[in-house]
Parts: C-alpha cells; structure tokens; sequence
C-alpha cells in the first residue's frame, strides 16, 4: 500500500527523530511490565510461604487492656488454660485443636561451644502429621528426648538427623537428639519452624514446669468447614463475658495481605505509566512537527484527489510503526529487566515464567501501542482536513 510506504519513507527520513520517540516508548513499556512483574512475582512468594496455613485459626490468649476484666498482664492472662483448650475442641469438630507450648532458649550445637537462642515450640507428637510438616531429612519425632528442627536452623548450624542440642545454659535443660529436619516453610501465621526447635509436650512441660497452659491453640479446619466460621464459633464460646481469647483467621489475613500487595503492585505499575504518557507527549510533539513539515505535500496530495482518509492513514501509520517496534522491544527488554529485579529483590527467579509475567509483558506493550495511536490521532486529522489550496501556498 503506497501510503504504508510513505509512512516508512518518512521516518526513515527522519531516523534519529523517530528512534528517540522508540526510545521513550521502550522506557515506558519498561518500567510498566517490569513494575507489574516483579508485584506479581511477591505476591506468588507470598502465596507459596503461606498457601501451607490457609487453613488454620489461630487462637492466642488476650493480652490487651486493663481494667477489671482486661488481661492487665497477670501470667494466667497471657496462657490459655487446659480447661480453655478442651472447650475450644469441642466447638471447633471435626476441625482439629492443637495446643501448642512456645518459648525462647540458649542452646549449644553438639560440641560447638557457642551458644545460639532459637525459638523452641512443645506439641503433643501425635498432632504433628496434622500440622502438615513435611521432612527434609529423618522422621516425625515421637521420643521424649528427640526433636525436630527447621531448615534454616540445620543450614545455619550444621545440624543433621542425630546431631545433640544442649538446651539451656552448660546443658540445665537436657539434651535433644534431632531425629527430623522439617521443609522450609517461609513466613507462617502459626508456628514458625524454618529457625525452631520443635520438642515434645511431655518435654516442654516437664523441663519448664509449665503444667497445662497452652501459649497457643492452632485449629486446623476440615474441607467443609469455613474459616470464618469458626473464629466465630470460638469467640462466642470463649468470650461469652470476659475477652479471655483473641483469634486469627489465616484465610481472612492472607486475602489481606493479597490486596495489599495488590494495592501495592498497581500503585509501582502507574508510576511505570507516567513515564509513558511522557513517552505519548513525545510522539504527539513529533508527528505535528511532521505535520507542519509536509504541509505543501498534503496540498499536493489533496489536489490530485487524494481522500482525506487515505491522508489521514499516513500519518497514523507512521505513529503505529513507532510505536509498536517501540513496545516490542520494550516487552523484550522488560523481560531482562524482571529478571535482574527478581534476582536482586527477591534472590529468585522462579516466579518469573509464570502467566502473570506474561501478561504484564502484555499490558505494557497493549498500552504503549495505544498510547501512540491515540496520541498520533489528532495530528493525522489536523493534517487530512488542512484546506488543499492553503497548503499548497504553504512556504
């Protein structure tokens, strides 16, 4: 088509003119894409640590307030009793309750003579299969002087299946043989075990003198079961007169911290949007100044019959291959661009062949190619209505 040909000619002509209008278009699809993959590769990092507790209700004692009845920080305010616990069973079937001991301690690793504190949990073994732990290494701990460690804590201590923990200062609190290493489980609402020392309740209680007051109760739900629900069922149970219980519903806080990061994601990706309007600017101010430069050729065209459609069309044409070798390469480059963001933020790049990449990819290229044309609009009307003889006397 010869006015196709016309608009090549034309930015050939004029090359460094329209490489730089290019340029700001690849900027702009740039900070767009990359802006939208790197949220979209946090929010899959998010859901992939906490996708494991979805399912749970956390139920802790309340600690707030004062007051006659407000948990004013007396230690039986900060536990949950046994008697509590065994009311929150109840409520919650078929869920599962699981009362959990925690605390922190000074340890020493074999015969390192470094101490290191780490959190330790004490859990009845048989709740352990319920709390979903997947093992890198060895089995599920059901000896009293045995215990489980998290990943991290193994990497970062040497620790393998049989390696001895001293707790306590100089051994006061026995010693644990390390019979499994649990799988990474990243940030978790419940129990947090990538850097713990997980041990028996018979253990906990028995060295700590702890009795039966729980620091938590972990309630994992059944298929059928609703979340929500069941936080409701425990507060109307536990906190009938008094609040004795505050409870955390994993689902409620992580569609919370999904629409943060959401917020988040569309928040970085319009400032990536700035930069391309700038870019649309940039082509608007170019194809008027063509405009004005082949105002007699317009005349000359429109003399000899030429529609205003087809004069129209040029100059549109001319806006599109700008902008859509402009978008393409930036498409391309904002790939390159999400990878060394990933890497650099994130220190993975795993969640960057996913869907959501490809789609970001997709809008900033969609939008820098509308971008163009829409700013390449105006100039090819004002163009194909210009008044033929008023044109050719154009000098």
């Amino acid at each position: 088509m010869i006015f196709w040909e016309i608009a090549k000619r034309n930015i050939r002509l004029h090359f460094l003119r329209s490489t730089l209008a290019m340029l700001g278009i690849v900027i702009g699809v740039v900070a767009i894409a990359s802006m939208g993959i790197l949220g979209n590769s946090m929010v899959s990092m998010v859901s992939d640590s906490l996708s494991s507790v979805g399912d749970s209700v956390i139920v802790y004692p309340y600690t707030g307030g004062g007051g006659f009845h407000g948990g004013g920080g007396s230690s039986d305010n900060l536990k949950i009793t046994d008697q509590q616990f065994q009311q929150i069973k109840r409520v919650v079937a078929p869920g599962i309750a699981i009362p959990v001991h925690s605390t922190s301690e000074r340890m020493k690793v074999g015969v390192s003579k470094d101490y290191i504190v780490a959190s330790v949990y004490g859990i009845d073994p048989q709740y352990l299969k319920d709390l979903n732990f997947e093992l890198t290494a060895g089995s599920l701990n059901n000896a009293n002087s045995g215990c489980l460690v998290g990943s991290a804590f193994a990497k970062d201590n040497n620790i393998k299946v049989g390696s001895r923990i001293s707790m306590g200062t100089d051994g006061s609190k026995g010693t644990l043989r390390v019979t499994g290493i649990i799988k990474e489980r990243g940030m978790s609402f419940d129990i947090s075990t990538d850097n713990a020392v997980i041990a028996t309740q018979d253990w906990f209680e028995g060295t700590y003198n702890t009795g039966k007051y729980y620091d938590e109760i972990v309630v994992k739900v059944k298929r059928d079961q609703d979340t929500a629900n069941v936080k409701t069922i425990i507060e109307k149970q536990m906190n009938k007169r008094d609040k004795v219980v505050m409870v955390i519903d994993s689902k409620a806080t992580l569609a919370s911290i999904y629409e943060t990061f959401g917020s988040i994601t569309a928040f970085v990706t319009a400032i990536g949007g700035i930069s391309m309007i700038v870019a649309g600017v940039s082509i608007f101010n170019i194809m008027m100044m063509s405009v004005n430069e082949r105002i007699k050729e317009i005349g000359i065209m429109r003399s000899i019959g030429t529609q205003k459609k087809e004069v129209m069309s040029m100059f549109v044409y001319e806006a599109a291959i700008i902008g859509v070798i402009g978008s393409v390469v930036g498409g391309i480059l904002s790939l390159l661009a999400g990878y060394a963001i990933s890497a650099l933020m994130l220190q993975s790049t795993k969640y960057l062949w996913t869907l959501s990449t490809a789609s970001s990819i997709a809008v900033g290229v969609g939008f820098g190619i509308v971008v163009c044309l829409a700013c390449g609009i105006y100039p090819a009307w004002q163009a194909a209505n210009l008044n033929p003889i008023d044109a050719l006397r154009h000098e």
